[in-house]
């Protein structure tokens, strides 16, 4: 049996699907056969899973894609997308498809009208509707993220000081809405008063210089130097890591870290929290500020906050993040 499964972005939510992809090929006959179809610029993500045999990588041009996937003559697409052109290319493929509940209407009733109809169910587990119809079962074994030997960071990489146990501080997000303040940031390292590193991706270097800076001691920052992989490495090697709801949380989720996870404009009912394997012994460690009437204000995020005064994030405890990062 030959099958696609079609997740175009992001890295977090991509990682969110690796235990589909597990449960698909540990679950049915040897024989089939799993290719995954994601944006190229994501497309590692899939090359390391040893799951996956073939990755298509889309660029610009939807139509060459499908063009080559129809080559394949697939059996059964697994739609983890569920956008327009998903269903343009599952049309196009005219195999069996089946996708999931996206639950962008009751997400609008939430955001909006803070009226709440989510069901109490983490997006992974909604994701495996999409592969009920073959029988493929969750296996509670929690998300895989993979690490290349050409980018395995260990202990000699780092400087030394940092050697003997650090934090690890996610500075960055996909929107300014999800990320801590530099001063909130700032404060909890210096706090914490123990070795921290910084991580983040190219956007988000000159936030982490100037943390660094208000800092001072006891930080190596590292952020625009490292790729994912390599930033994946230092979460490894990490005592326990701070982020926002970013796609690093989730690596760090299927490293199996302790993790204390901050939001802001969004909440953990949307489904998207640290999802570990049923036999860990981590914590779901959630700080946000409960009680504000424009909480959520999105799905995603913006740019600066539509009130102008970032309560969600202004008024994080600093006491709490510290104290349950320690623990």
């Amino acid at each position: 049996m030959k099958i696609l499964l079609i997740r175009f972005s992001s890295i977090g939510d991509i990682v969110l699907t690796t235990p589909v992809i597990r449960c698909i090929k540990r679950q049915m006959d040897d024989d089939v056969e799993l290719h995954v179809l994601t944006k190229d610029k994501f497309a590692s993500l899939s090359h390391n899973n040893p799951y996956v045999d073939k990755t298509f990588e889309l660029s610009n041009s939807l139509r060459e894609v499908i063009k080559e996937l129809k080559k394949e003559e697939y059996d059964y697409v697994v739609d983890l997308q569920k956008n327009g052109r998903s269903r343009r290319v599952c049309w196009a493929l005219g195999c069996e498809n089946h996708t999931f509940h996206k639950l962008d209407f009751i997400k609008m009733l939430l955001t909006t009208f803070k009226i709440n109809r989510l069901p109490k169910v983490h997006i992974v587990d909604r994701y495996f509707e999409a592969v009920e119809p073959l029988g493929v079962k969750n296996d509670g074994r929690g998300l895989e993220f993979y690490i290349s030997e050409t980018n395995l960071m260990q202990e000699p990489d780092i400087p030394e000081e940092f050697r003997n146990g650090f934090y690890a501080v996610v500075v960055g997000g996909s929107y300014n809405t999800k990320v801590m303040p530099i001063e909130k940031t700032a404060e909890i390292i210096e706090k914490l008063d123990e070795p921290v590193i910084l991580l983040g991706g190219p956007g988000d270097m000159q936030r982490a210089k100037v943390i660094a800076e208000m800092v001072g001691e006891n930080v190596w920052n590292p952020v625009g130097m490292l790729n994912l992989e390599q930033s994946a490495s230092i979460i490894k090697m990490s005592k326990a890591v701070l982020t926002s709801d970013t796609g690093m949380m989730h690596i760090a989720a299927a490293l199996n870290k302790p993790i204390v996870s901050i939001w802001g404009n969004t909440v953990p009912e949307f489904g998207m929290y640290q999802y570990y394997p049923n036999n860990s012994k981590n914590e779901l460690n959630i700080i946000e500020v409960k009680g504000l009437r424009c909480r959520p204000c999105s799905k995603l995020g913006y740019k600066k906050c539509p009130k102008g005064h970032f309560k969600c994030m202004n008024l994080i405890n600093v006491d709490e993040v510290v104290r349950k990062l320690k623990q």
